[in-house]
């Protein structure tokens, strides 16, 4: 047998673990995208044509459409988007840090340095070219859009959700080398950070950097901290600036 068809033998052996939510035309999308840009599985050649006895869809649905990965090019003008990226690019050590208790206490938490620091005191530094994960708990809220916005937690009707501090992310980026970020909530930035900042300072970091993030994960709970492996998958499509992903893990 063949050396490589030996290994996918063993490696089927292990967990596989899906990372992404399930899309339809119900699913949710960020409110600033304009009705009408959801149109899934729309036939356009059906059964009983003359011309081929098969069936045809199309798919219509923006960059940023539930669990997404993000380019740079997405907030910084001229960077690099989709085309940037290849296969090699979508492979990563997984590294998922654990701040779902803190969440429970306060929606709104964003993950600290300590909280990193607290993570490599368990499971070791964070490698060369990491993805590291933000579990938090939130993505039991999918695909319901006021729960996943927290929009009821506060009277005055503001985003409430849980996610990175601009500080943990330069701890993982400058002084770890991780390779990507991702999370359950619907931006990177915890809903407080980014009422701060008044922007959406982290996810500008993050791509700033010239690094990728996947947002809206799920599943974080059935993975170890640490030693999986984590794959993503998406359209070959030139010039995006994000695209929807099958995101999944192998681990023990």
């Amino acid at each position: 047998m063949y050396k490589l068809w030996n290994e996918l033998q063993e490696l089927k052996k292990l967990r596989w673990i899906d990372l992404s939510h399930p899309l339809d035309n119900t699913s949710p999308y960020w409110s600033g995208i304009p009705d009408g840009s959801v149109e899934l599985c729309k036939t356009v050649f059906d059964w009983g044509n003359p011309m081929l006895e098969c069936l045809i869809q199309t798919f219509k649905f923006p960059g940023q459409f539930g669990t997404h990965i993000d380019f740079p090019g997405h907030f910084v003008k001229g960077a690099p988007l989709s085309e940037a990226f290849g296969v090699k690019d979508c492979v990563f050590p997984l590294c998922v840090v654990d701040i779902s208790e803190k969440v429970k206490a306060d929606p709104c938490y964003a993950v600290t340095i300590d909280d990193i620091k607290e993570y490599e005191a368990k499971y070791g530094a964070i490698p060369d070219g990491a993805f590291v994960a933000l579990y938090t708990g939130w993505s039991k809220n999918w695909p319901d859009m006021d729960a996943l916005s927290g929009t009821k937690i506060k009277e005055d009707g503001s985003e409430n959700f849980p996610g990175w501090s601009l500080p943990a992310l330069k701890y993982i980026y400058e002084f770890r080398s991780a390779a990507a970020n991702g999370h359950e909530a619907l931006d990177t930035d915890a809903s407080a950070e980014a009422a701060k900042a008044g922007d959406l300072a982290c996810e500008r970091y993050v791509l700033q950097q010239g690094k990728l993030q996947i947002e809206v994960l799920c599943n974080l709970d059935m993975l170890p901290p640490a030693g999986a492996l984590l794959f993503a998958g998406y359209p070959n499509i030139k010039g995006a600036t994000g695209l929807p992903v099958r995101v999944f893990a192998i681990c023990e």
